[in-house]
C-alpha cells in the first residue's frame, strides 16, 4: 500500500512460484520479496531470478522476519535486505536508491 501511495504500480504474488512467473512476464523495475513463501521460498526465487538472463538485472529487496536471514538472502543474490516489520519510508528509500531515483519528497514525479 505504501508503494502504491508513492505512485508505483504494484503487482503481488501469493507464493514464490507466482512471483517468478510475474517477474518473467512483467519485467518489473524492482522486486520486493518476502523470504518465507510457500512452494518456492524467497531464497530460491532470488537464486532463480539471478540465473535467468531475463530477470537477473531486476533489483530485489528481500524482506523477512526470519532471524539471521540477512547473510543467506544476500548470498542468494538479493540487492538489499530489510527486517520485518519494515518502516514504509525505509522501504521507499531503499527502492528509490536501487532505481537511482532522486530524493524528490514523497512522489515518483
Amino acid at each position: 500500500m505504501s508503494l502504491r501511495a508513492k505512485g508505483c504500480d504494484v503487482f503481488t504474488a501469493k507464493d514464490g512460484r507466482e512471483a517468478l512467473e510475474k517477474a518473467n512476464a512483467l519485467w518489473p523495475d524492482v522486486i520486493v520479496m518476502d523470504l518465507a513463501m510457500p512452494h518456492v521460498d524467497g531464497w530460491e526465487a532470488i537464486r532463480r531470478l539471478n540465473e535467468s538472463s531475463w530477470t537477473r538485472k531486476i533489483p530485489v529487496v528481500a524482506v523477512s522476519a526470519v532471524p539471521y536471514s540477512r547473510q543467506t538472502a544476500l548470498a542468494a543474490g538479493c540487492d538489499a535486505y530489510l527486517t520485518k516489520p519494515c518502516d514504509p519510508q525505509i522501504l521507499w528509500t531503499q527502492v528509490r536508491t536501487l532505481l537511482g531515483l532522486p530524493d524528490s519528497g514523497s512522489d515518483l514525479q
